[in-house]
């Protein structure tokens, strides 16, 4: 039987790859639950930068970012009403109306709910910048989840979401291990049961979350039936202890992988020098003492570190797609530029060698 699984997990992995092959626009196939077909590109967008994330960023130029990552290939798209508190779905109203006729993967989250706060309440203070004065409210209820849908709806001024997430059920966002559980306990009672009548009732094509941690996403994964993950900063060219148990048992189960934060909040593309940010906070001095030799390993090799980083996860056959921050035309245009450099086997077979990549880590074609 278990022979009959890997059999089986690998034609799944060859379909889910077989998409169209156009360079930075490539696409990956993926078939959910309830049978509707997606077509991932590679490259993806992640819109937290969209909801001045760091900074603030104008209109003109968030429609800039958008347009530049359309022209590029980028066909999917990821946001959550935290960005920005709105501001990010917002933001991607128009830009998706003006393209009413045209394919594209949408996903938001939910978990959240967004109330009127005064300015000195709001959420996010020194994180998101010049945004609406929003406090956010965690519930991961099953009206809750319905009410954030409706939301999501409105901001983002569309008829259909193809994505959502459950957001954040993570140690990380909760503070504690017993706060984390009691969020995952309130989400499987009740968001949980939203997302998969949603499924089934083809009002949305896929369902899964989008966590922090790979330990909390393989508990959610054998807990629930879901479709994807979306997975941050922890199947990268620097952290890939998730081929312990979580990512094999997604190719075993046929779940999808979408890898966010790929840089790790930034030393993978920025490199190691002082003041370089891992895991949203101040690189440590053994974090860039890795990352220094992964990079003279790529510089041996003549390879940018960032173009090994972001094409690393997609050696991986639960990956339908990578999704960069960008907040510049010129930051997509680097992606891009990353993602279709020449990278040679030798690159990741060195590093293999010299214990700064699992051995049974897959590396891209």
């Amino acid at each position: 039987m278990f022979d009959g699984i890997v059999r089986n997990s690998r034609t799944w992995a060859r379909s889910m790859m077989a998409g169209r092959r156009m360079g930075a626009a490539s696409t990956r196939r993926f078939k959910s639950r309830n049978g509707s077909h997606l077509f991932f590109s590679e490259l993806g967008f992640g819109s937290a930068s969209l909801g001045n994330l760091y900074q603030a960023i104008s209109e003109k130029d968030a429609r800039r970012t958008l347009d530049a990552a359309w022209a590029a290939g980028c066909r999917y798209f990821d946001t959550a009403p935290l960005y920005g508190l709105g501001l990010a779905e917002t933001r991607l109203n128009s830009f998706l109306r003006d393209r009413r006729s045209e394919k594209y993967v949408l996903s938001t989250k939910v978990g959240r709910l967004l109330t009127l706060a005064r300015p000195d309440e709001r959420t996010g203070t020194g994180k998101f910048f010049d945004v609406p004065s929003r406090r956010e409210i965690f519930d991961y209820s099953y009206d809750g989840v319905m009410r954030s849908v409706a939301f999501s709806l409105e901001r983002l001024g569309v008829d259909e979401i193809d994505i959502l997430l459950g957001h954040d059920l993570d140690i990380f966002t909760h503070g504690s291990k017993a706060a984390c559980d009691q969020r995952i306990g309130e989400f499987m009672e009740g968001g949980y049961r939203a997302l998969v009548k949603l499924r089934d009732d083809k009002v949305v094509k896929a369902i899964g979350a989008g966590i922090n941690e790979w330990q909390v996403a393989e508990m959610l994964a054998h807990a629930g039936d879901f479709d994807l993950f979306l997975l941050a900063g922890r199947y990268t060219l620097l952290e890939q202890q998730a081929l312990e148990s979580f990512l094999p048992y997604c190719v075993e189960r046929q779940i999808g992988i979408v890898v966010g934060g790929p840089f790790n909040s930034g030393i993978l593309a920025s490199g190691p020098r002082t003041g370089a940010f891992y895991n949203y906070e101040l690189a440590s001095r053994d974090i860039r003492d890795r990352v220094s030799r992964i990079e003279a390993v790529c510089r041996a090799h003549k390879v940018k570190l960032a173009a090994a980083a972001i094409r690393f996860p997609l050696g991986h056959p639960a990956v339908v797609s990578v999704i960069p921050g960008a907040k510049s035309p010129e930051e997509i245009r680097r992606n891009v530029a990353m993602m279709t450099a020449t990278i040679p086997a030798a690159l990741w077979r060195d590093l293999k060698s010299q214990g700064l990549l699992r051995e049974d880590a897959p590396i891209p074609k």
